[in-house]
């Protein structure tokens, strides 16, 4: 396997997912207090300055198709507490809920207003009030619905590990292209392995290369995002 977190300081090291893994803990108030300070200060700024586009996007999307603005699901978050996530609606307002059917390429499904906002990401932006409120963080391993938890879970159990960290906006995995649909477990495995190096190897530095990479992969244009 190619070196996945090269520019992060950090190999890949090989992780046995069919057991539970020993790995730090984000939680813990040595790591969580600068996280959580880091946390507030970007999501406060950002509900702040965006409001502007936060309120045209969800014009938009009241004027374009019928339901709902926002999208409302339980997710699953640090320590295995459930809450419930928020995202801007970009389907039919019939797979608004706990539903659990992933989007795939050509989903007709998807209105063309949120085509765009699940290209740009754009749709992820209400999470920085889940951010906010403590139950996500910017950074960190994103939240799956429960079924995929529960399904996972049973087949992997390092999965659980992931629950360690508040799960982010974005994350290791998906700044290094581990996004999208999560049909296979071999996905879902290279997701865990680098949520897990992620936890353990957390820093601010690292933090903040995340973020930046992040940028990078959205404005470069994610084939993963439809």
């Amino acid at each position: 396997m190619n070196n996945i977190t090269a520019g992060f300081g950090a190999d890949l090291a090989p992780v046995n997912l069919y057991r539970p893994v020993p790995v730090k803990d984000l939680s813990v108030s040595a790591r969580s207090a600068p996280k959580r300070l880091f946390d507030i200060a970007c999501s406060f700024v950002g509900l702040i300055f965006l409001a502007p586009l936060l309120i045209a996007i969800s014009i938009v999307i009241k004027l374009t198709s019928p339901g709902p603005v926002l999208f409302a699901q339980v997710r699953t978050g640090l320590g295995g507490k459930t809450f419930v996530i928020y995202k801007f609606r970009t389907m039919t307002s019939l797979e608004n809920g706990d539903r659990v059917v992933q989007a795939c390429r050509n989903d007709s499904r998807i209105t063309w207003v949120g085509s765009f906002l699940r290209r740009s990401s754009l749709d992820e932006l209400p999470q920085l009030w889940n951010v906010l409120i403590g139950d996500m963080s910017i950074v960190g391993p994103r939240p799956h619905a429960v079924a995929h938890d529960n399904y996972y879970g049973a087949l992997l159990p390092a999965y659980r590990d992931r629950f360690r960290a508040k799960p982010g906006i974005t994350g290791l995995a998906q700044c290094n292209g581990a996004r999208g649909p999560t049909e296979t477990l071999d996905k879902m495995s290279r997701r865990i392995r680098l949520d897990l190096a992620y936890i353990e190897r957390w820093s601010l530095a690292m933090e903040a290369r995340i973020l930046v990479k992040t940028v990078k992969v959205i404005l470069a244009g994610d084939d993963c995002a439809f």
